[in-house]
């Protein structure tokens, strides 16, 4: 099977961001985005997912860093949707729990082509280092859209927020490994009683 790749460009007055992604890959990653913790995130939907992912993003970091995260989040979903293609023979659920340490996080996704995102965390501060742990939302809330998945977030459980979140970024990354996997059983089939998705 060929590997499914996508480079997508995305280019407004705010930001200016190339995605590349292997969806078939082992895992490896390069980010350049000028947003250091969301970076540290992305890596973990490469590794945890084994995708190869690819990111340069050129924002307006200087007024605050919510372009720039909502952008890669988009152009990341469009890169998705194209890589992806018509989405035969896919499993379209995934589902992962990951733990880290005190905190647990739920991630389930399918990729119905029906934009939605349900989030639910309450994290413990509003701030990891310099980052806003608010723009966690306005990442999917950009992919969702743009890859055309619908997406359940649920932390279970968590004191420390980097925990918080990183376990939702390692669970994301590896529900949707598990979505977008080709089921041998149903190669060349469309997973969806209406014939497309």
């Amino acid at each position: 099977m060929a590997q499914r790749k996508a480079t997508v460009s995305r280019d407004t007055l705010e930001t200016r961001i190339t995605v590349e992604v292997n969806l078939d890959g082992t895992g490896q990653s390069s980010f350049d985005t000028g947003v250091p913790f969301l970076e540290h995130m992305l890596d973990q939907i490469a590794r945890h997912g084994l995708m190869d992912i690819s990111i340069k993003a050129d924002g307006d970091t200087h007024i605050d860093d919510h372009h720039t995260v909502e952008d890669v989040g988009i152009t990341l979903g469009q890169a998705f949707q194209k890589a992806l293609g018509d989405k035969k023979g896919i499993r379209r659920y995934g589902h992962a729990y990951v733990p880290l340490d005190e905190a647990l996080s739920r991630v389930v996704v399918d990729f119905s082509g029906r934009p939605g995102l349900e989030m639910f965390v309450d994290f413990t501060r509003a701030r990891v280092g310099d980052f806003d742990v608010d723009l966690g939302y306005e990442f999917f809330q950009g992919f969702v859209n743009h890859a055309g998945v619908t997406l359940h977030i649920d932390n279970l459980r968590g004191s420390n927020t980097h925990h918080q979140i990183e376990t939702i970024f390692k669970a994301f990354g590896r529900a949707v490994r598990m979505a977008i996997e080709p089921d041998p059983r149903m190669a060349g089939v469309m997973p969806s009683t209406k014939g497309t998705l």
